[in-house]
């Protein structure tokens, strides 16, 4: 990857010998190997039998995680924070588990739409809850460094499952509850 970015440099007019350019292709290469992690990383080794046997039915939600994720179009930047809610059937998850799912999904190309649908239904095939919620609200780079150039827009997308889906009432808890 250290020759592509190499190769980029030159057709972007850059001389890759200069001194503040001679590592930036093995950073580049090592900075792309982070943010695309999520290839690597598989559901089962991250949930790591982290469920847990539970009887209660009160809604779960960790809010305000923090993701970073490159669009799929154009790898620039969107980053934003994902709000992740269930109604537990049988089992609950530990709650660091859900953002390491987050992550998983956002180290990846991605656009916000199947982000948002890849952290349902893993955590829907995880725990089966009886209603599973994410939203997600970004801002994206491509929107806001080139193209259109809005600084100060943000993309919202939500997905729904179960009573949070099919119960008006628990929908409006768990949009209530991550507003707050």
């Amino acid at each position: 990857m250290e020759d592509l970015f190499a190769s980029l440099l030159k057709q972007l007019g850059e001389d890759p010998t200069r001194a503040g350019l001679l590592k930036t292709p093995k950073r580049c290469s090592e900075g792309y190997k982070f943010l695309t992690k999520g290839y690597s990383e598989s559901l089962d080794d991250i949930v790591n039998d982290a469920l847990f046997p539970s009887d209660t039915d009160g809604m779960v939600i960790v809010k305000d995680i923090e993701m970073y994720s490159l669009c799929e179009h154009h790898l620039l930047p969107f980053t934003g924070k994902v709000h992740v809610g269930y109604v537990p059937d049988k089992h609950v998850i530990g709650l660091s588990k859900i953002a390491r799912i987050v992550d998983m999904y956002a180290r990846r190309l991605q656009v916000q739409e199947r982000l948002g649908q890849q952290i349902c239904d893993a955590l829907d095939a995880v725990l089966k809850p009886k209603g599973i919620g994410v939203v997600i609200e970004a801002e994206h780079f491509c929107m806001m460094m080139r193209g259109v150039q809005k600084q100060h827009s943000k993309a919202i997308t939500s997905q729904v499952r179960g009573l949070i889906k099919s119960d008006p009432k628990t929908r409006q808890e768990f949009l209530d509850l991550i507003r707050n």
